[in-house]
């Protein structure tokens, strides 16, 4: 009788799932494009429907979306860059993703009004378990590896893992780990303020997998803010285990980190050190480029080259003795892998990827003048100087301020994708588009830290930001539409105690992070929560309208 009740009870909670949105969720949140445009045409064979809703007033979807493109078609107007073939297909590439942005809110919409909030639940949690489970596999797969079960410290192998691990955990959407960080971090934050906390903990678990330092500080500051605002006594609790589980990560699996992260804040905030200097990142010397060493130190580092050459041959010297059957009664002893021999150092070798950006730099020499090396080092990460780059740009043409340079022409993922470097993204070479001002700036910027060794490889050093995206592309009239018609849309919807206001707050310091609309990921997410809030809020006070 019991395992009747048990099957039943299974089925009932399969069947109250809403698979359609769970594979849509799945297939466009994968990294490929080809499989996010697979998405949105399988899930419109399924559900036909086009009745978007854009109106002035009560507009079912956010109108954000059709007025950055209305910038976007405007700017192309008036730049006297019509009929330019190369800037008229990235123009049409770029509304393109902002197409693809709206079909897919409109998809979760559907969903939404579609199905009662327990089935968008269900579906939710049925999403975060494969997740976790691919993310698990991931680890496992480095763990079989390496054999190493703490692979954090893993530091052989050219240190490929290491403290580098966590990039590895893409999970479901097989994205950068970033991705993987942010959504749990949404998982977090929902779960914890429905109340599941095994739920919680899996998110947790997962997020900390990734070891996405910037996402991980995000979330704990929320979950401070939750503490004190906006929990009861069980989710005090469970907020308490969440900082304390980042804490032993930090202490006990990735120790390495805690290094990481007191240089990046030393670097933000140009912190001085004992002599007086800025603070740098502590990378070994033997791994930065010459262009950043002082004459002695580059003394130093063919002085470092030679002791690390000297004791790999000891270290294989050893070896070879330890082959010597050993004398009766005496102990053999393995000699142990020396940590200053070249596999458990950085692989200094130039892949194919990087050699196509080396090269770009050697072409442009005389114009890329801070990855060719011209200036001095930067001394505040790189994502901080992009913004830099962005004002001192507008102060010397204060004329674009208002509805920006134009789609792809200053900082987005669109102006990196379209220089067919295959930084963002495949594109066909022939049509290769580069904006002076986006050349002359980001570009370069990101060039000097991609080009260099991967310890300049740091989100922090990306340019990539959705703000600067807004105000350089779109202007004012981008961003003020970004705040009026997009977060105001949701905003106005929401009430005091919403689990949506966190994930608000959280997202809009994620804004700093990445192109989070062009990368076509997990804004559909953060949509698909912030539907669901209003609508329960909708049917708790009685008045539910789909």
């Amino acid at each position: 009788m019991h395992i009747k009740q048990a099957v039943a009870g299974l089925q009932s909670r399969i069947y109250t799932v809403d698979w359609v949105l769970l594979a849509f969720l799945i297939l466009f949140l994968n990294v490929k494009l080809v499989v996010k445009v697979a998405a949105l045409t399988l899930v419109f064979i399924l559900r036909p429907n086009f009745k978007l809703g854009f109106a002035i007033k009560n507009s079912r979807l956010p109108l954000f979306y059709l007025l950055v493109i209305g910038i976007a078609v405007f700017n192309w107007f008036i730049s006297g860059m019509m009929g330019n073939i190369n800037y008229d297909l990235a123009l049409a590439t770029g509304i393109f993703f902002w197409i693809l942005c709206i079909l897919a809110v409109h998809q979760i919409k559907l969903s939404v009004e579609k199905n009662d909030p327990a089935t968008i639940h269900r579906t939710i949690v049925l999403f975060f378990i494969l997740n976790a489970l691919v993310s698990l596999f991931n680890y496992v797969a480095i763990v079989v590896e390496t054999g190493a079960i703490n692979a954090y410290r893993y530091q052989g192998d050219y240190q490929k893992y290491f403290i580098g691990t966590g990039d590895y955990i893409k999970g479901i959407s097989f994205d950068t780990s970033t991705t993987n960080a942010m959504l749990n971090a949404f998982g977090v934050i929902y779960f914890l303020l429905k109340g599941k906390h095994i739920m919680t903990v899996l998110c947790m678990a997962v997020l900390l997998l990734t070891s996405s330092n910037i996402t991980n500080h995000m979330l704990c500051g929320i979950l401070i803010l939750l503490f004190f605002f906006q929990s009861n006594r069980t989710q005090k609790s469970m907020i308490i285990i969440c900082i304390v589980m980042f804490a032993a990560f930090l202490i006990k699996v990735s120790p390495q980190n805690n290094d990481y992260m007191a240089d990046g804040y030393r670097k933000l905030f140009n912190i001085q050190d004992g002599t007086g200097k800025a603070a740098v990142i502590n990378i070994p010397i033997t791994q930065r480029p010459d262009s950043s060493l002082t004459a002695d130190e580059k003394k130093q580092k063919i002085a470092q080259s030679y002791l690390d050459s000297l004791a790999a041959v000891s270290l294989e010297e050893k070896k070879k003795k330890s082959i010597v059957m050993p004398a009766a009664k005496e102990k053999t002893e393995i000699p142990g892998d020396d940590i200053h021999t070249a596999r458990f150092q950085y692989r200094r070798d130039t892949n194919e990827a990087k050699r196509i950006l080396l090269q770009f730099v050697k072409t442009h020499n005389t114009e890329m003048v801070i990855s060719a090396g011209k200036l001095d080092q930067p001394g505040l990460p790189g994502k901080l100087i992009a913004l830099q780059q962005t004002a001192r740009f507008f102060m010397q043409t204060p004329a674009k301020i208002l509805t920006g340079t134009g789609i792809g022409n200053f900082s987005s993922k669109l102006a990196f994708r379209v220089t067919s470097m295959k930084i963002t993204g495949g594109y066909p070479e022939r049509f290769r588009y580069i904006n002076n001002d986006f050349k002359l700036n980001h570009l370069d910027l990101y060039l000097f830290y991609f080009t260099n060794t991967d310890n300049f490889h740091s989100i922090l050093n990306t340019p990539n930001s959705t703000y600067d995206q807004l105000i350089s592309e779109y202007g004012l009239t981008g961003l003020l539409s970004f705040f009026g018609f997009y977060l105001f849309f949701f905003a106005k919807q929401l009430k005091r105690g919403s689990y949506a206001i966190p994930l608000v707050l959280f997202t809009l310091g994620a804004f700093f992070v990445e192109y989070w609309f062009e990368q076509l990921s997990i804004i559909i997410f953060f949509e698909l929560l912030l539907l669901l809030n209003i609508k329960e809020k909708k049917i708790k006070n009685g008045n539910e309208v789909n």
